[in-house]
């Protein structure tokens, strides 16, 4: 494994080291945002917040993988990215409401609907079709690794008895490095693709890409926003320090296991590996939906850290064996944006659930989702 991590081109370790400190500042903020909202709103805003900004973003994924693909180049999509994020994050430091949340959490997953699709495309470009798992699992193993910082930081804050506000503030140092670390990038050289009409048809791909696009908006129906755990957790009694750090486990469990089993789909295949993690996923969502004991939720997280480990680089692995090199960025466009815009039904749709019927319904349809999903991966896409 090591030797093969080696092996891996200076450009996949130079993106994994920028969204290493991007994650940092970006999970810093993610572990206090449901405690930070909660003292203005409840879990439908907090359903509102999340859908309707990681919609939006999804919408400039595609816009930037296909632009990536007529250019043949998409650094300038990256920085710019991270560049509009790293500002976003620490302003929200400053909001007195939630919509000005909402407006800023919009710009920061703008930022990041600009480079994640040209980054994705460098990343399959960059290393033979054999390696992608390992390449996508290194880069999120070293993703996760900054989830386990950011969160932890932003505990060690807390308990210094900073508030909620200059914990947030502090992420704009993060973003610094970020930013600098991104004008280092160089990128794998594509040709260009010649200018054609867009098609919402998905001309040019192949009818299995479709059906595995139909698949994952069904899962991801029953994937709202993470908050919705953390808001959870709070919920059960977790005290406000201890909420960073059964995120920060999570995020350990999902860097330790995410390049080994993402390297596995290079072996037994990209499908029976997703299946396997959406199967976790819905087992850990029937078990949040009951009450318990909070010691449970420690155990329980790293359990869900197995699921974004089994997924995360195997799904966007998956992607690349549907194109050709010469629309990579524009299948990681569909990609993103299907698993993205659906984020805005299903975390309103979480909510309200939740606001209605309860949480246990809410928690139970979310596990309903993933094993459906997982029935037609199995059975639907070839």
């Amino acid at each position: 494994m090591f030797k093969n991590l080696s092996s891996l081109p200076g450009t996949v370790w130079l993106l994994g080291t920028v969204s290493f400190f991007n994650d940092s500042a970006s999970e810093l903020v993610y572990a206090v945002l449901p405690l930070y909202i909660a003292s203005m709103a409840g879990p439908g805003a907090l359903g509102i917040i999340e859908g309707v900004a990681e919609a939006a973003g999804s919408l400039f994924k595609l816009f930037s993988g296909i632009l990536s693909d007529r250019m043949g180049s998409g650094k300038g999509l990256v920085v710019a990215g991270y560049g509009i994020a790293s500002v976003a994050k620490p302003m929200m430091a400053l909001a007195a409401s939630w919509p000005f949340i909402l407006v800023l959490r919009f710009l920061d997953r703008l930022g990041k609907g600009l480079r994640t699709s040209p980054r994705d495309a460098m990343l399959a470009s960059s290393v033979e079709k054999e390696k992608r798992g390992l390449a996508f699992g290194f880069h999120r193993s070293m993703d996760n690794a900054g989830a386990v910082i950011g969160p932890l930081a932003a505990s060690f804050l807390l308990a210094r008895n900073m508030t909620l506000r200059q914990v947030i503030l502090f992420s704009g140092l993060l973003g610094i490095i970020v930013v600098m670390l991104a004008l280092f990038l160089k990128e794998p050289k594509r040709m260009p693709v010649a200018r054609q009409e867009f098609s919402w048809k998905l001309e040019g791909f192949p009818s299995a890409f479709r059906r595995y696009l139909v698949v994952l908006s069904i899962f991801t129906l029953g994937n709202s926003s993470n908050m919705f755990l953390l808001f959870r957790a709070k919920e059960l009694g977790l005290q406000d320090y201890q909420v960073p750090l059964l995120w920060a486990l999570m995020s350990f469990s999902a860097m330790l296991f995410s390049t080994p089993l993402s390297a596995l789909s290079d072996r037994i295949g990209r499908s029976t590996l997703i299946i396997s993690g959406w199967i976790i996923y819905g087992l850990f969502y029937l078990l949040m939906g009951f009450d318990g004991s909070t010691s449970l939720l420690w155990p329980l997280f790293a359990f869900y850290g197995l699921f974004m480990a089994a997924t995360e680089g195997a799904e966007k692995a998956y992607v690349a064996d549907f194109s050709g090199p010469e629309m990579l960025g524009a299948a990681y466009g569909w990609f993103n944006l299907v698993t993205g815009f659906m984020l805005l039904p299903a975390s309103i749709l979480f909510g309200s659930i939740w606001k209605f019927t309860g949480y246990g319904a809410a928690f139970a349809f979310a596990a309903c989702c993933s094993l459906l999903a997982s029935f037609l991966l199995k059975f639907w896409v070839k």
